[in-house]
């Protein structure tokens, strides 16, 4: 058990109960102690003050009788009385005991049935020399010591009992709710990804955890799955670049001796070169932002200002190609982010509606405040694309049939998406009806 985390930590509580158990009950033992001696010190206090006014009034003769009485008459007096001279030892009482000093103290005095006792007593010099002596006995104050400490001795046995069989179930039910999560996590390390967690019912901190755990694992999967994807589409889309530039250097060897078709091969080499180069600067682009270092440079940005120049700076572009550029801009939206990066995002969205839309179509940017969101669109009233194709768009390297013979890798709306998840911000495609239409729905800040 000592070799499980899940018994420690019940066995440690368990042992932690007891402890305070056991404090507790030595505290009261020794409060409870000390009120009943204060109880005996104030009897005995009281009785011999009581005494010492007899003396007082009547005189010695009139204490000795009054000393008598007491121990004649009361049966159930449960105190002692002496009276003592210095050099006589006791003239008067049956207190068999030595000459105490004065004040308060314990002493031990000859029980007739028990023999030696011992007793609390209280001496008190009289005006004569002599001391009187009044004790009692503490035998009722041993017994109600001993009740106490049988009661706690026993409530303490109970405790550590109850406390070892909560131990082992606590124990039990932690191992066996961590089991649950480790049996997951080997399972995953032999290969098996589809297994998850089991949440309960309870949402307490272990089902909350499996819950996290779950959603880790499932980022975890789709992480691997793009991996896979990438992996695939890169080798696919090189491919096809890179044995067009291995025939063109090789066109170029062979046709070494004339010079103009040897330099159009090297210029078809460099371009094809870098077209690779783009495809590279586009993913680890897309790799720099998803990995979230690019956080550290984010500042108050007013998108409206960034929207406005981006449009002027983008309508003769859209013009030329024979589409028209509306837009609808509120003022004073104000988002938390890198220009640079929410600049690349609308370009992107802007050269993706120029490309993927015929000559005539109307693009629009829109730029709009919803309570706490700023939303920033670009639309167009083109072919648009198919409800069930819109989630792979942001996919790497995902082309459609009919842009294939358009320039591009597919890396546009991918790049989009990771500029906006850097942002916390949502991606949403949707119809135009016609056409699409792309928004990013950014967290709104006050100027």
């Amino acid at each position: 058990m000592l070799r499980s985390a899940a018994y420690r930590i019940a066995i440690v509580s368990s042992a932690a109960f007891a402890l305070a158990t056991m404090v507790l009950g030595l505290i009261v033992y020794l409060s409870a102690h000390a009120a009943f001696t204060r109880q005996l010190d104030d009897r005995i206090r009281e009785d011999s003050a009581t005494l010492v006014s007899e003396f007082r009034a009547e005189g010695r003769a009139g204490l000795i009788a009054a000393i008598e009485r007491r121990q004649r008459e009361d049966a159930t007096n449960d105190l002692g009385y002496g009276l003592f001279e210095a050099g006589r030892g006791r003239v008067a009482g049956a207190l068999v005991t030595a000459m105490p000093p004065p004040g308060l103290s314990d002493i031990v005095f000859h029980d007739p049935d028990e023999g030696p006792d011992p007793a609390r007593a209280i001496t008190t010099v009289l005006p004569d020399g002599s001391r009187l002596v009044v004790a009692a006995d503490r035998a009722p104050l041993e017994r109600i010591d001993r009740t106490i400490v049988t009661l706690f001795g026993a409530a303490f046995l109970a405790v550590l009992a109850i406390g070892a069989a909560g131990a082992v179930l606590l124990g039990a039910y932690l191992r066996r709710r961590l089991s649950a999560m480790s049996g997951t996590a080997e399972a995953i390390m032999h290969g098996d990804l589809g297994q998850r967690v089991v949440v309960g019912p309870h949402s307490d901190e272990f089902d909350r955890l499996a819950a996290l755990l779950n959603t880790m694992l499932d980022r975890i999967t789709a992480l691997l799955d793009n991996l896979r994807q990438v992996s695939s589409d890169v080798a696919h889309d090189l491919r096809t670049p890179l044995a067009r530039l291995r025939n063109g250097l090789d066109g170029g060897l062979r046709h070494g001796h004339v010079p103009d078709e040897r330099d159009a091969a090297i210029e078809q080499a460099i371009a094809r070169s870098d077209d690779v180069l783009t495809l590279f600067s586009a993913l680890l682009r897309i790799s720099e932002v998803e990995a979230g270092g690019v956080k550290r440079a984010f500042a108050p940005l007013d998108i409206t200002l960034l929207a406005r120049e981006l449009a002027e700076s983008y309508a003769p572009a859209i013009e030329d190609g024979g589409r028209q550029l509306a837009c609808a801009i509120d003022a004073d939206a104000m988002i938390v982010g890198d220009r640079e990066l929410v600049s690349q995002a609308l370009i992107n969205l802007l050269d993706n509606a120029q490309i993927h839309t015929p000559a005539g179509t109307m693009i629009t940017l829109m730029l709009r405040q919803e309570n706490t969101r700023v939303l920033l669109t670009v639309a167009d009233d083109g072919p648009g694309v198919p409800g069930g194709e819109h989630a792979r768009l942001i996919q790497r390297f995902v082309r459609r049939d009919a842009s294939r013979s358009r320039p591009g890798h597919g890396l546009g709306l991918s790049l989009v998406s990771a500029i906006a998840s850097a942002h916390d911000a949502n991606l949403v495609i949707a119809d135009h009806a016609p056409g699409l239409s792309v928004t990013l729905d950014f967290p709104r800040v006050d100027r």
